[in-house]
């Protein structure tokens, strides 16, 4: 494709104009920059939280349509509630990101079953019940994304990640699995899996871990932790037209960081 015509179809393959995305955890860290991409190329952004004030900020910065649906997503009312209150808004459900999460760092021998269950609920559960809340819409509509945010710990073990790097390994599973199940249906399930991205959650790592940061800046060819905006470009290429024959696919989003050896 070339000249002007070329040029406009290739950015409509990017344009998400008059489309409704639902960000889970997307007042702050990854899922704001995610959000930031969304709304950028022209989505209407629903950021789910359970921090009404962190929600409010976020819609602030958005701007537009941007709105903020306050609930505990563990609970399968709650993700539904959280669809209904995007489809009442806007008719539609497009794109659906996974990002809501949380860690708790701790060795195997010293987590117990509770904190195992929180940290499992939060990342792999809640994935799954907005996933399943999105599929009917989606699946009326015969269309739809659904992004689900993975990790390094997908990939690689840490001896102070047991339930994080279970519930991470998990999520590239489950899209997998979805990805397969709903292609029939129009609907593309893909996971993006960040590297060390420089969030609250992360420098609460750092101050946790001792020489993380040391670590992580030798092991990364970009020599630099990421920051929010650097998962912008990949949120809006898996949610537009661009996509559409990309499904299963779980994509490093880190880096080079699991590149290098």
């Amino acid at each position: 494709m070339t000249g002007a015509g070329g040029m406009a179809a290739m950015a409509s393959m990017f344009d998400l104009t008059g489309r409704t995305a639902i960000v889970t955890g997307g007042n702050g860290g990854i899922g704001l920059g995610m959000a930031r991409g969304l709304a950028s190329a022209g989505a209407h952004v629903l950021v789910a939280g359970r921090d009404a004030e962190k929600n409010r900020a976020a819609v602030a910065e958005l701007g537009g349509e941007a709105a903020a649906f306050r609930a505990d997503l563990t609970q399968p009312d709650a993700a539904r509630a959280m669809v209904d209150d995007a489809l009442a808004r806007w008719g539609r459900l497009d794109v659906l990101v996974n990002n809501a999460g949380t860690n708790i760092r701790k060795r195997p021998e010293d987590l117990s079953l509770e904190e195992w269950g929180t940290v499992l609920n939060i990342n792999l559960t809640a994935a799954f019940l907005c996933s399943r809340a999105a599929f009917e819409p989606m699946r009326r509509a015969r269309a739809g994304k659904i992004v689900n945010i993975g990790s390094m710990m997908s990939i690689f073990g840490a001896p102070f990640t047991p339930a994080y790097a279970a519930s991470k390994g998990g999520i590239v599973q489950l899209t997998k699995a979805t990805a397969t199940a709903w292609a029939e249906h129009g609907i593309q399930v893909n996971a993006v899996l960040p590297g060390w991205i420089d969030t609250a959650l992360t420098r609460r790592g750092r101050r946790e871990v001792p020489g993380l940061h040391e670590r992580v800046l030798a092991r990364t060819p970009a020599g630099r932790w990421g920051v929010p905006d650097d998962l912008s470009g990949v949120a809006v290429f898996l949610a537009a037209p661009a996509s559409d024959f990309v499904t299963g696919a779980a994509l490093p989003v880190d880096g080079g960081f699991s590149a290098q050896s």
